[in-house]
């Protein structure tokens, strides 16, 4: 068995003991990733180091339910995610969506983008998607979650998570092939 998954291991069950230096240790080996992964969220620093240490804390008081099904760091993960999303939903006013059961499994389209795009332009133009079609591109493409997963985080059918998947990245192509958006190389 790996070294780092045993150590991990021994820190969560330490910490089910309520071991304030498993605790401490767990925080300093998930904060730089978690911080990370609110970063992509929330996009202001204050915003994702408030948001990582409100799920430490919910990771901490709900460590009881840490069955070891994933790691322990895809189960952290989960829980800065939703920390994020209900950040985000709380700032947001909330708009008229379309129905669930209206929406069809959108075509996956033709992916070529006209010209060299840095990955700083494709962030820059996730940021113009509407936000239903960004959160899942981001939840897909770079935390990794599946649709399954994705539907239960953002309460929604895996069938969705899919056409919101499709059009965004629709979106994203278009946007991207735009002339007047300047990419970088």
């Amino acid at each position: 068995m790996d070294t780092n998954l045993e150590i991990t291991r021994d820190l969560v069950e330490r910490c089910k003991a309520n071991d304030r230096s498993a605790q401490m240790a767990l925080y300093r080996q998930y904060c730089e990733g978690m911080f990370c992964v609110a970063m992509r969220f929330v996009r202001e620093r204050d915003d994702a180091e408030d948001l990582v240490q409100e799920a430490f804390i919910k990771a901490f008081r709900k460590i009881e339910q840490f069955r070891g099904e994933v790691t322990f760091g895809a189960w952290l993960k989960r829980i800065v995610v939703n920390k994020c999303l209900d950040f985000l939903k709380s700032k947001r006013e909330r708009l008229i969506s379309i129905e669930e059961h209206e929406l069809q499994i959108a075509e996956e389209p033709d992916w070529t983008v006209e010209r060299k795009v840095s990955v700083d332009g494709v962030l820059v133009a996730m940021e113009r998607l509407p936000e239903k079609y960004r959160e899942v591109l981001q939840l897909y493409l770079l935390e990794g979650y599946d649709h399954k997963e994705i539907a239960e985080i953002l309460n929604l059918t895996p069938v969705a998570s899919r056409t919101r998947l499709m059009r965004g990245k629709e979106y994203l192509r278009s946007y991207l092939n735009e002339k007047k958006h300047e990419t970088g190389s």
